[in-house]
């Protein structure tokens, strides 16, 4: 079978739900081909703002990836020359450069796999057959008027005319579901890499740390709660924020300037050894629609690293029964993060939960997935 998957996210050393699905699939099935078309660089939006402008990289063979053979994987980078209000017709070029460049591999009668929403626009111009996977609820997000729009339009399409429809949340599924059928696929974690112990990062500051670990996004990361907390634990420890940096300058310089250590992205082989270190982890989101309708990956993660956790009361986190969990609300957060940060025991007493890690890991999301592409090849999807 062949599969061509829509990403909102590019296949790099960071890897989220995309590329553990993707990666797994290709292992179980050696006859298995996916094209994973990455989101299109955008150079002249790089050039007015504060980041290297660069072509996309086109068509490319995947990395080595142990278990997975050459040739299964290929990569797309595609170029967005303008922004949609010069360019109408980005959309379109955009579509018809996967299209060439599946045909060129071959694909003539691929499984389409939309995560970003732009893929509505092969779902309407092939006889593909479709699943839309649904991982962030973008018409909740605050976006432009037109941007809004152009989602919305988008994801009634993907929600009429796939042959499946799978979500990653509770309220996805209540919310996609009240229009069609769903399949709930929850995000998950990769559970070996937790059950062994690993060396203290060498970045990490000395003394106490409070860790947040993920992408750091103003849709999701409460900046003015981030600032708050690394002013309080000046003289108790340090707050720590690893991961892929989508902040404005203005908001990164708050940060720092408030003593927060902003690491930037890690390969995700080194988190388990991040999360593992922290005195506390936490959790600093705000909570909106939009992060209500999310599965956070970091929840399983945290829960495999066995530290504390402090949280704002966000999906997923306000749900679990777990008592490493603490869940407060914004006004009660940076004393619950300060208190743990000075009572955490040694790294050596970490709690983990072997059962409730097993049943989250990758696998298990792997194998929920194939039963979908099952019916999708077999003729049988639920759309």
């Amino acid at each position: 079978m062949d599969l061509v998957v829509t990403s909102l996210e590019a296949w790099d050393g960071v890897w989220r739900r995309n590329q553990h699905l993707v990666a797994g699939l290709l292992r179980r099935d050696p006859d298995l081909r996916v094209l994973f078309v990455e989101p299109a660089t955008d150079p002249l939006h790089a050039a007015l703002g504060a980041s290297q402008p660069r072509l996309g990289r086109g068509l490319r063979a995947g990395p080595p990836l142990d278990g997975i053979r050459p040739e299964a994987l290929w990569l797309l980078e595609p170029t967005k020359w303008l922004p949609r209000r010069v360019d109408r017709r980005v959309d379109e070029r955009w579509a018809r450069q996967v299209l060439r460049t599946a045909r060129s591999l071959g694909m003539a009668d691929p499984v389409l796999w939309v995560n970003d929403p732009a893929g509505s626009l092969l779902v309407e111009a092939t006889t593909w057959r479709s699943l839309y996977d649904v991982t962030d609820d973008w018409t909740l997000a605050e976006r432009s008027t037109a941007e809004t729009e152009r989602i919305i339009a988008q994801e009634q399409v993907l929600l009429a005319r796939c042959d499946e429809v799978v979500v990653c949340s509770p309220a996805l599924a209540a919310s996609k579901g009240a229009l069609r059928e769903v399949t709930l696929v929850p995000n998950g974690v990769d559970t070996a890499a937790y059950l062994v112990g690993h060396d203290r990062p060498a970045d990490l500051p000395d003394g106490a740390v409070a860790v947040y670990v993920g992408t750091l996004h103003g849709d999701r990361l409460d900046v003015d709660l981030c600032v708050a907390t690394a002013r309080a634990l000046q003289g108790v420890g340090r707050l720590v924020l690893v991961g892929p940096n989508a902040l404005a300058t203005e908001q990164r310089s708050r940060l720092e300037g408030a003593g927060a250590v902003l690491l930037g992205a890690r390969p995700s082989a080194d988190v388990p050894a991040y999360l593992q270190h922290a005195d506390v982890l936490v959790v600093p989101h705000v909570v909106t629609p939009f992060t209500d309708s999310l599965d956070p990956i970091k929840l399983y993660e945290y829960q495999a690293a066995g530290r504390p956790v402090v949280a704002t009361p966000v999906a997923g986190f306000r749900d679990v029964d777990d008592d490493r969990v603490t869940v407060v609300d914004q006004q009660a957060f940076v004393p619950a993060v300060v208190a743990a940060a000075g009572r955490a025991g040694p790294v050596e007493e970490r709690r983990t939960d072997p059962e409730r890690a097993a049943d989250a890991d990758w696998s298990r999301r792997v194998d929920q997935v194939a039963e979908v592409l099952h019916r999708l090849r077999d003729g049988e999807a639920g759309g």
